[in-house]
């Protein structure tokens, strides 16, 4: 097994990154990289990868509880509906991050999100850019920052409109949500979200 992993008091095998903070072990146990197939999940994981663009993803994890009061609950149809006197009391909230640019560009993307509805959808959209061959990762400097197909997937989404979507963020996203698996072979993780088995 790779040094990369470290095996907890629980037996299982798990990334340096998730061994050893208990909420980002629990994230990883049980969030990290399954499935999200709904607007309102892909919604709230587009804007929290793109507040998160520069920072810390425990920083914003921790901020999570936060952001879901801030903005209604990642609810697009409510965000969408926010003014300018949403985005200044948004700058006062200590629960967030406070940067105007990516909130505006959440409000915008929320508005964005609905005119997909026409079009099959966020999901739709998004699941389209699955890759055809999984990642086997063994060490995490294997595990690329981006990938032809977050490079395609974020020129599509800025196109449809959406902002702080670069290929990084969009890689980000692909990883959270399991349209991609970037587990590390021998974590206890690997292939458990279904998408792919872990054996390739």
């Amino acid at each position: 097994m790779t040094t990369e992993l470290i095996v907890g008091d629980d037996g299982l095998a798990r990334p340096v990154w998730a061994a050893t903070d208990p909420m980002m072990r629990e994230y990883y146990d049980s969030e990290w990289g399954m499935p999200v197939r709904d607007e309102h999940g892909l919604f709230e994981r587009l804007s929290l990868e793109a507040f998160q663009s520069g920072l810390s993803w425990a920083i914003v994890l921790r901020k999570r509880p936060g952001f879901r009061a801030a903005f209604a609950g990642f609810d697009p149809d409510a965000v969408a509906a926010f003014d300018e006197s949403d985005v200044e009391r948004l700058l006062l909230d200590h629960g967030i991050i406070r940067n105007r640019a990516k909130i505006v560009a959440t409000i915008g993307n929320a508005r964005a999100t609905i005119a997909l509805r026409e079009e099959g959808g966020l999901p739709e959209l998004v699941w389209g850019f699955q890759p055809a061959e999984p990642l086997r990762p063994e060490r995490l400097a294997d595990i690329p920052s981006s990938s032809a197909e977050s490079v395609a997937l974020a020129k599509e989404l800025k196109r449809r409109g959406f902002r702080f979507v670069g290929p990084t963020t969009a890689f980000a996203l692909m990883e959270a949500t399991g349209i991609v698996d970037t587990h590390l072979v021998g974590s206890h993780r690997r292939g458990s979200s279904g998408v792919w088995p872990a054996d390739v």
